[in-house]
């Protein structure tokens, strides 16, 4: 009998812990993506001030964030372009298989973890890594 009990209770434990140790994490990165969106709030104001005073134009930070975030969507999606197009003309993949995965990652849901960056783990990415698992298939051939 105090045997089972052992080891119930050492699982009630485990998951205790367990659940505690996840709890922590989220809160901590609860306040660091606040921390960095306030951060970078700041940054962006700095500049837009030491901006109007070098030039004597205003400029919004809102307005400046939103140019941000636009040049890296264009970035991201032109380096996106530019990777894809060479795995087809390598033979790694076909055009529609691009086709298809760029469609897929234009429809995915904008879920920031730091500023401007789509969902995935952080200094991940827009892409996931290698494009959040999806690799292209192996063709037999080696390329240098």
């Amino acid at each position: 009998m105090w045997r089972k009990k052992k080891f119930i209770l050492i699982g009630l434990l485990i998951v205790v812990v367990i659940g505690a140790t996840l709890g922590g994490i989220a809160v901590a990165q609860a306040n660091d993506q606040s921390n960095t969106t306030s951060q970078l709030s700041t940054l962006l104001d700095k500049v837009a001030s030491i901006y109007q005073q070098n030039t004597g134009v205003a400029i919004d930070s809102q307005e400046l964030a939103k140019a941000f975030t636009q040049a890296q969507k264009e970035t991201c999606d032109a380096a996106l372009d530019k990777y894809l197009n060479s795995l087809v003309e390598k033979g790694k993949i076909t055009q529609d298989q691009a086709n298809q995965f760029k469609t897929w990652s234009n429809s995915r849901p904008d879920v920031p973890i730091g500023p401007g960056l789509k969902g995935g783990f952080p200094g991940m990415g827009k892409f996931g890594g290698r494009f959040g698992g999806m690799h292209a298939p192996d063709t037999g051939t080696k390329t240098q």
